[in-house]
């Protein structure tokens, strides 16, 4: 055998050596790293950081602005947080929201539960960061950010409506202007913020304005504070499951509408 010839079946041989059959390539690992860990990652940032600046602006609002600083404050955090973050993972950070993008088709259902879990992991941190920030008597005034409009039981059916509806109003400007195809939006992020805003400035004085189980849970479990807690849990679940019958009956186009597709 030639030199030339050794070189080439020598080459050949490390060519076959090295195309392992049972090497995963590494694109899956990161396909497999891109659909479930970094998801539910920027679903836990996106989470915290929005209730942090939610609870800070809370309890921070000493100077009795109203409704004013805690809806701006809201609308532009969660607006921001969606811009930045919803390339990766949809930008839900809101346990309703999660919901209904699953009842309306744009969510795997695997997905749900590490979505929902990740949005209240993210609601405990942000609770956290915002009472390290606080001073004793500005978190102790303010329940540390957490809801405290229903002070009796004659306010409950208001407080149910009230986040039930506001809840329809934000999971319909997310399932119509960010997953239904026909009426999707560039503008989705700023209008989910101003829609939210919207509400807190309707709804804040009736039941805090919650629409969002992971913002009432978060500060609840750092605050300690659970009066009235399941409202905000069954109003805004209510509410996500309205949204999803007129997207599903009425308002989806046809790849997610059921009737007369």
């Amino acid at each position: 055998m030639s030199v030339k010839g050794s070189k080439a079946d020598l080459y050949d041989m490390s060519t076959l050596s090295i195309a392992e059959p049972e090497k995963k390539p590494d694109h899956c690992k990161a396909s497999v790293f891109e659909k479930y860990i970094q998801t539910c990652a920027a679903e836990v940032i996106g989470s915290a950081l929005f209730i942090f600046v939610g609870c800070s602006s809370v309890i921070e609002n000493v100077e009795g602005t109203g409704r004013l600083q805690p809806a701006l404050a809201h609308g532009l955090a969660l607006a921001i947080v969606i811009a930045v973050l919803g390339e990766i993972c949809g930008g839900h950070f809101n346990p309703a929201v999660s919901l209904s993008v699953y009842l309306i088709g744009g969510l795997n259902v695997v997905m749900l539960a590490p979505y929902i879990i990740s949005q209240l992991c993210g609601g405990m941190l942000g609770a956290a960061l915002a009472k390290a920030i606080s001073t004793e008597e500005t978190y102790t005034n303010a329940s540390g950010g957490a809801f405290t409009a229903v002070q009796s039981s004659g306010q409950i059916g208001r407080a149910v409506v009230a986040e039930t509806v506001m809840t329809v109003f934000l999971t319909l400007v997310v399932c119509m202007g960010a997953v239904n195809e026909k009426s999707r939006s560039h503008l989705a992020p700023l209008c989910i913020g101003l829609t939210v805003a919207a509400d807190i400035f309707a709804g804040g004085a009736i039941s805090g304005a919650c629409m969002n189980p992971a913002r009432a849970f978060g500060p609840a479990v750092v605050a300690n504070y659970w009066s009235y807690h399941w409202i905000y849990w069954v109003g805004p679940l209510a509410g996500a499951l309205i949204t999803a019958c007129f997207v599903r009956l009425l308002l989806g186009d046809r790849k997610i509408r059921v009737l007369l597709k």
